[in-house]
């Protein structure tokens, strides 16, 4: 049997630069949430890219913070940290054309350069119609060997890529392939999975600071004897205000949340699904559960 490639590479860039979303149509499952907020990614996710030349994992790190001012992005930027120093093969510098070069962008491209891996820059966002500032990233292309112009919404260009990190990727015998790789999803149980797709509905749907107040706790998953999957899950959030906002009016904004939710779960895990959907008031909630 022939040699295939494996390895793991690790992506990194700015909050929202399109990480989450260039993996969920790269993998053409979702296992990132995807938002226009920051700080979406709370914990570093793995997903499995798999095809006849190999196999690879990707790394996809919440976005490097700027400031890290609450204790969540202090954990998670050290989360990020971790993650650096772990066996890499490949690292991917993600930048956002439409976005200014700022301090952040510095401090993510400080992290890039500490690391002695083979690096690829890929641009995001190429058919974007926003204003773009690519001359402040210009510089950039002579430090990288390898530079790609995409689209991860629109999955332009992911093949000249896909086809670079296999070329650059090192051979590995059969037997040197982990055995217990999942596709498409590794590390993330699946009641973390469920929480994070509800905590992205809450995103989308709240106004701007409340998703940074809450987070979602999923207790059980039960499997019923008439084919339903039951899932009880609670959101918690700092304030009784955002309690009430998040309830809304008549309870109208809550279950918009849940049945937005509960339709992605089911189409996720191909079940029907009732979810018991709570909000609490838990002031203490990032120290207790991050």
């Amino acid at each position: 049997m022939s040699n295939q490639k494996y390895g793991k590479i690790l992506l990194l860039g700015r909050p929202n630069v399109g990480k989450s979303t260039f993996i969920n149509n790269l993998i053409g499952q979702k296992v990132a949430i995807t938002s226009p907020k920051p700080q979406t990614t709370r914990f570093p996710i793995k997903a499995l890219y798999e095809e006849p030349r190999g196999k690879i994992i990707f790394v996809d790190t919440p976005g490097i913070f700027g400031k890290t001012e609450d204790n969540l992005s202090k954990k998670i930027n050290e989360q990020t940290i971790k993650i650096l120093n772990e066996e890499v093969d490949l690292v991917i510098y993600m930048i956002d054309h439409t976005r200014r070069r700022d301090f952040e962008e510095a401090r993510v491209l400080g992290f890039v350069r500490k690391i002695d891996k083979p690096k690829i820059l890929v641009i995001n966002k190429i058919d974007s119609e926003e204003k773009s500032y690519l001359p402040q990233y210009s510089f950039l292309e002579d430090e990288f060997p390898y530079v790609f112009k995409i689209s991860g919404l629109n999955r332009t260009h992911l093949k000249p890529l896909i086809d670079k990190i296999f070329e650059i990727l090192p051979d590995n015998r059969d037997e040197d392939i982990p055995k217990d790789l999942v596709y498409p999803v590794l590390n993330i149980d699946s009641k973390i999975f469920i929480s994070e797709l509800i905590r992205e509905k809450i995103f989308l749907m709240m106004g701007e600071e409340i998703p940074y107040r809450t987070t979602v706790i999923v207790d059980e998953i039960a499997e019923r004897k008439n084919g339903i999957t039951y899932i009880k899950a609670r959101i918690l959030t700092t304030d009784n205000r955002y309690k009430k906002m998040i309830i809304g009016s008549g309870g109208r904004k809550i279950k918009e949340i849940g049945s937005y939710a509960r339709k992605e779960i089911a189409l996720a895990i191909n079940k029907k699904v009732y979810l018991d959907l709570t909000v609490e008031t838990d002031p203490h909630w990032q120290e207790t559960y991050y």
